[in-house]
């Protein structure tokens, strides 16, 4: 069972990646799943988080309107497309999964929630 985060990259202040989440050994299609940041020094903070069928999503408000989050089942792949990049969104970008998805689906953000699967992060660095 593994997650595995990438897309990651050195891009100039205002560009854009798109960061993908992809699972094997298990079916991602039944699992809230949650992108989540940590900058040096910094505490984890949660970023976006997407319902197991899509049809929730929860931005926070360091990211909204320039990141989207979005899910293909089919392809077990969750992405976070993020655009007019800033310095302050430097920092390694972790997915995570969770089988039980809570009610407001941004929980899965709380740094108290504890998520099932933890991949490896990727590194985003914005330069000015």
């Amino acid at each position: 069972v593994q997650l595995q985060a990438s897309g990651g990259g050195l891009v100039q202040a205002g560009g854009s990646l798109r960061l993908s989440c992809e699972a094997s050994g298990f079916s991602t299609d039944s699992y809230g799943i949650g992108w989540f940041r940590q900058a040096p020094g910094k505490e984890r903070e949660g970023v976006s988080c997407i319902s197991s069928n899509g049809a929730r999503t929860y931005h926070a408000n360091s990211v909204k309107g320039r990141f989207t989050i979005s899910r293909d089942n089919a392809k077990n792949t969750v992405y976070l497309q993020m655009n007019s990049l800033e310095p302050e969104d430097t920092a390694v970008y972790y997915c995570a999964a969770d089988l039980a998805e809570p009610t407001p689906i941004e929980l899965l953000l709380h740094p108290d929630y504890g998520m099932d699967f933890w991949g490896k992060g990727t590194q985003v660095t914005v330069s000015s």
